[in-house]
């Protein structure tokens, strides 16, 4: 059976589980495609130079605080050549570069599973910054550097790409992909009112962002009521730059994630289909916009990286006005020739 308007698309599968999506029109896919089209251009750009100057430059390369960015950028910028670009396809062709039940299992394990681990390694990052500028000696040695700080970000890879992979790939039922293909939000049928979906709703959607905006406003209460202290020290310029960064991004996540967050949220527990429809579509398009503006906040909040740009650019600038001059002549008042 299948019933669908304009927004909602109610399935049942062959176990009478209930699936729910929620598309968009077509005049919204179309905004969607110039849109998402722009930005993910130029967010690739940004990130390419983050990724580049961060590992390039040794001094960036061994800082503490830049090794989750570092996995954030690439996080990022493979979402946004698998899913963002498939997206765009679809969008633009009105068919799926790939028509396969699994290359649709593949596509939606990148827009879930990939959006929800750069959440949970910045919800991290919040957390470990704490560690790094109040409780350094914590990490003073190579042993607890590696079970506070490389042993987390490892451990949260690895843990999402397991269990996404166990959702999307494993048979509990057959999810129906034909709403997400016309530019709708999916959720997967394993989720439908179950402990799994449960469990991903509170565990990698709701806690994280709790996390990223409660370890923020402690990180800022913090810095505010140490600040005298802070400035004793010989690392406080290195600590207000880390201060600040994290600040930053975390206003891009509760900008953009926030509303996302308390939608589905509110969704799965009871909201009416007809409201979720509207608020899904669009805080679901506005929740791609932390990794597009990520690498661009994260480059304007470092200034050794706008440093580095601006020589290059300077550089190449220079470069380019540099050619073969004519001497000029000049007649002096003493009768003699100058240059």
């Amino acid at each position: 059976m299948n019933t669908s308007n304009n927004s909602v698309n109610v399935n049942f599968n062959s176990s009478g589980d209930t699936i729910v999506s929620l598309c968009a029109p077509s005049s919204f896919q179309t905004v969607r495609f110039w849109t998402y089209l722009f930005f993910d251009i130029s967010s690739l750009i940004c990130t390419f130079l983050d990724l580049y100057y961060l590992l390039v430059d040794r001094k960036l390369r061994r800082a503490l605080n830049n090794h989750v960015i570092i996995v954030l950028l690439i996080v990022g910028c493979i979402d946004e050549l698998t899913n963002i670009t498939w997206t765009l396809y679809n969008d633009h062709n009105g068919t799926p570069l790939i028509k396969s039940y699994t290359f649709y299992s593949f596509w939606a394990f990148i827009n879930l599973g990939f959006n929800s681990l750069q959440v949970e390694l910045f919800a991290w990052a919040t957390i470990e910054r704490h560690i790094l500028i109040f409780h350094s000696h914590w990490i003073g040695t190579k042993a607890k550097r590696f079970f506070l700080h490389y042993f987390p970000i490892g451990a949260i890879v690895i843990y999402y790409l397991i269990y996404y992979s166990f959702v999307f790939f494993y048979p509990f039922c057959e999810s129906s992909f034909e709403v997400f293909l016309a530019g709708g939000f999916h959720i997967p049928c394993v989720f439908d009112h179950t402990v799994l979906g449960m469990w991903d709703l509170i565990v990698h959607q709701f806690l994280p962002t709790v996390i990223i905006v409660l370890f923020s406003m402690a990180l800022l209460i913090r810095a505010i009521l140490q600040k005298n202290r802070l400035r004793q020290g010989v690392h406080w310029r290195k600590h207000k730059k880390m201060i600040t960064q994290l600040l930053s991004i975390s206003a891009v996540y509760v900008i953009f994630n926030v509303p996302w967050v308390l939608v589905i949220f509110a969704y799965q527990y009871g909201l009416p289909t007809d409201i979720a429809t509207v608020a899904l579509m669009y805080t679901g398009f506005l929740y791609y916009f932390v990794i597009f503006l990520f690498p661009f906040v994260y480059c304007l909040s470092l200034s050794e990286l706008r440093s580095k740009m601006a020589e290059k650019l300077l550089f190449r600038s220079g470069a380019q006005q540099v050619g073969p001059t004519t001497p000029t002549v000049r007649q002096r008042t003493d009768g003699r020739v100058g240059y």
